[in-house]
């Protein structure tokens, strides 16, 4: 044993080898027991705090970033800068933005620079793009980013999609369904319980069943089922009252806290008690008929990494599904599953549905989205082009044929709690910002593409039903 606590580590042999026992156990500390878990957590939980505090202003709260002339020129309206200066100078009634220095550059606020797109929209030329093509009298899509694999950054493209959205001129409403509540932090909400999350619309969803379905057992002479504490307050819940306002004027968000995770639990109580209501519904029927699809022309979903009820209803309710995924074998091999699982999940509520379906001569159930693409992220050109091919080979046009990098901007931005269209770009050399965000422009683009498809469509299939 004295041999044995003596050994050392020989440079030239790998490091697994001469480990001392004796060593180890003085290094080890005591056994973890449930209040170390605690004292785990509360330490985790204080960091994050000061990390958030990164991104807060000084009223301790988030801001939005200004937007200089030279951005709002070259990325948000597409006019030459000397052009934009002139309508400033000769419509003094716009807003004129305001300068660090005497002569300086002109800086805006996001919501000015959506006045100022309005205004070139309704008083420029024609053949320009101030606004983002938006059909007149359709509803808003809905947009889940779903895999259950963890690390694909699922999170950061849907952030970096709505932002993306947001300063296109788009309303957009950002649904947290992933009760670790990421995308809620990087839009600065703040979440108390369960019912400032989407909880309480699926709750009240299945309230209002229980409320129909208790009228029919009364009907029958049965009794009826007694709506809990829960369920009576769901019902008293609005749905646009969980929506918050976050620092960007047109972004709104329906947050997450880990109380949301109830609902994995809740979700199949409720339905054993009552096989008739339709989980899967819930969200889809809450948004047709809350108005919140009026409200906004984009509503994205980020949704946890796996293939519970929360997911479950997320992609029901969707009209794209967007699914990132890196480019390496065991990726592609989960994202693969993902999909054999959704297929498996979906179709198996049709064929439970339309058996009854069939029966009472009913109309079948039958799931269908507009598109859907898996998006290669956090690519690396050097080291994953081989196989990043092999993928679009394989996955054919299923695969977006854009290749999300990830860049220093992109690590530097999330060190701060933003996106790389809240860093300020004077925080970089310009052109280091230019290649930064050109990966997360070129995503938009694509799928900016196919969005207008789409509305473009529904705009023809509306119009001949007309």
């Amino acid at each position: 044993m004295a041999r044995e606590s003596s050994r050392e580590a020989d440079p030239a042999q790998p490091p697994y080898f001469n480990i001392s026992p004796d060593q180890e156990l003085q290094r080890l500390g005591p056994s973890v027991g449930t209040a170390e878990l605690s004292r785990i957590a509360g330490l985790a939980a204080r960091g994050r705090d000061e990390l958030a505090t990164r991104g807060l202003g000084e009223e301790g709260r988030k801001s939005l970033r200004l937007f200089s002339t030279w951005e709002i020129t070259r990325y948000l309206i597409p006019v030459a800068q000397g052009h934009f200066r002139r309508v400033l100078k000769g419509n003094p009634d716009l807003p004129q933005g305001r300068s660090e220095t005497e002569g300086g550059a002109k800086w805006f606020t996001l919501d000015e620079v959506l006045r100022l797109r309005a205004w070139f929209a309704a008083e420029g030329a024609k053949n320009r793009d101030y606004q983002p093509y938006r059909p007149q009298g359709l509803p808003a899509k809905i947009v889940a980013v779903a895999n259950f694999k963890g690390g694909v950054g699922k999170t950061s493209t849907c952030a970096h999609l709505a932002m993306s959205a947001a300063l296109d001129g788009y309303k957009v409403l950002v649904v947290d369904l992933d009760a670790q509540g990421s995308m809620t932090s990087i839009f600065g909400g703040k979440v108390a319980d369960e019912w400032g999350t989407a909880f309480p619309l699926i709750a009240r969803h299945y309230a209002r069943h229980l409320q129909n379905d208790n009228r029919a057992r009364v009907e029958r002479g049965d009794a009826p089922l007694a709506l809990d504490a829960t369920l009576s307050e769901a019902l008293k819940t609005e749905p646009r009252s969980v929506v918050q306002k976050t620092h960007w004027p047109n972004i709104g968000l329906i947050g997450a806290q880990l109380n949301l995770y109830w609902a994995e639990f809740q979700i199949p109580v409720w339905r054993m008690q009552s096989r008739g209501w339709k989980l899967w519904d819930a969200l889809t029927d809450t948004f047709a008929e809350s108005g919140l699809l009026e409200d906004y022309d984009l509503i994205f979903f980020d949704t946890p990494p796996a293939l519970g009820y929360l997911t479950i209803n997320g992609l029901a309710a969707a009209d794209m599904l967007l699914v990132p995924t890196g480019a390496s074998f065991l990726e592609f091999d989960s994202t693969g599953r993902f999909f054999d699982m959704l297929h498996s999940t979906f179709a198996s509520i049709e064929e439970g549905e339309n058996i009854a379906a069939r029966a009472l001569g009913r109309e079948e159930l039958a799931f269908e989205w507009d598109a859907v693409r898996a998006v290669i992220t956090r690519y690396d050109g050097a080291q994953q082009a081989e196989m990043a091919s092999f993928m679009q080979t394989w996955l054919g046009g299923a695969m977006s044929p854009q290749r999300q990098e990830f860049t220093a901007l992109i690590g530097q931005a999330g060190e701060q709690v933003n996106g790389i269209y809240e860093a300020d770009y004077r925080d970089f050399n310009r052109e280091t910002y230019i290649r930064g965000r050109e990966t997360f422009d070129t995503t938009w683009a694509e799928f900016k593409r196919l969005l207008y498809g789409i509305w473009r469509r529904d705009e023809r299939a509306a119009s001949a039903g007309e």
